[in-house]
């Protein structure tokens, strides 16, 4: 499989850096960490402007009938931009949903407001720490959802969520209408993640699907929301990989650039290899959702690329820190809305312990 992008890939990836590198704002990022449930609205008009909401909406729909690769180099640019704002994964992994759940009048209904940038969508499936519990706290009867859905990304300010819910007869994924629930803002270190606990009680709700086809789908969207996030952490940890290299070509100690010294130039090369092993886990598992989404080689594609990605994160978060020093933990210089985004998308979308026992299981049957 080739993990080339063709021009048109490009042209998408060097577009969506270009509008992001002149839009964004530092000083906006900033003020949205100490400000709860409020986003960066630039960037989300910017983002439905674009058409990026439609990118992976089929052309039916009011889509441009694109797919994870293309999405994927947005979420890649939005990553480096530390962009304020968490709706583009939610908003994928609903649409995803309703496009592979076989519910016609909802996919109808829901997919146009979604492209159109005028519905935005969350993914509710977490209790705790776990990523999709055998026994969701919240339940689905007689058409109505009660219970809570903690610290759901974006739960702030989405107008519908993907739920996962138990029923009388097993699991069930259900839409649920957000104007029918309430919501409680999370404090967080990334506040422009619009945290919220979500509270349903008698919640009107229309089931996605229900029992093994409920999990199946359940767990196809949540390996092609991982692969997104995946990007957006590539991108993030490449633009901490820059900063780092152009610091330490400039700045001097003893009479010669810092980079010149084994201890610097040998960590930026680290972050350099540990970029470049993500972003090849990311286009190859991007690669494989169409052919093999749902599947368990998508799922394990899916996991390589979400455990590389968070450690590449990670890493280039706390090494680009300390090649600058004392400066590096300064506000104003802004290092530390990466190292939060680092944080607060290693715990998305199922955590680093979910995905590495994921892949464990999936490469243990290969074995068998």
């Amino acid at each position: 499989m080739s993990i080339l992008y063709d021009e048109g890939q490009q042209a998408i990836a060097t577009e969506s850096r270009r509008v992001l590198d002149a839009r964004m704002d530092k000083a906006r990022l900033l003020a949205l960490l100490e400000q709860v449930g409020q986003h960066d609205a630039p960037f989300w008009d910017t983002a439905v402007e674009q058409g990026w909401t439609a990118l992976a909406i089929p052309e039916e729909h009011g889509g441009l009938g694109l797919g994870l690769i293309e999405l994927g180099l947005v979420a890649q640019a939005c990553g480096a931009a530390t962009s304020g704002a968490p709706f583009l994964t939610g908003g994928y992994g609903l649409s995803q949903a309703l496009v592979h759940g076989g519910d016609a009048a909802l996919a109808a209904e829901w997919l146009p407001k979604l492209a159109s940038g005028e519905a935005i969508g969350c993914v509710a499936f977490a209790e705790g720490n776990a990523a999709l519990p055998p026994k969701p706290a919240v339940t689905y009867s007689g058409g109505a959802l009660n219970g809570v859905k903690p610290a759901v990304p974006g739960g702030c300010a989405a107008g519908v969520a993907l739920v996962w819910a138990l029923s009388d007869s097993g699991v069930v994924l259900v839409l649920a209408d957000l104007a029918g629930a309430s919501r409680k803002a999370v404090d967080s270190y990334d506040n422009s993640r619009l945290y919220a606990d979500l509270t349903f009680a008698g919640t009107p709700a229309s089931v996605v699907a229900s029992g093994d086809a409920a999990h199946a789908l359940a767990l196809d969207v949540l390996g092609r929301m991982a692969v997104v996030t995946a990007h957006e952490q590539v991108g993030g940890a490449e633009a901490l990989l820059y900063i780092a290299r152009d610091y330490a070509v400039t700045r001097k100690a003893f009479g010669q650039p810092i980079g010149a010294f084994q201890s610097i130039k040998h960590r930026i090369a680290e972050m350099y290899g540990l970029v470049e092993i993500a972003r090849a886990n990311c286009i190859h598992a991007a690669a494989s959702a169409d052919n093999l989404g749902g599947t368990d080689a998508f799922l394990t594609a899916a996991a390589a690329a979400r455990i590389s990605a968070t450690e590449a994160y990670d890493t280039n978060s706390r090494d680009c820190v300390q090649i600058h020093g004392g400066i590096g933990v300064t506000w104003e210089l802004g290092l530390h809305l990466h190292m939060r985004r680092a944080r607060s998308l290693a715990v998305e979308c199922g955590n680093l312990v979910f995905w590495e026992d994921l892949l464990v299981d999936r490469l243990a049957g290969e074995v068998a």
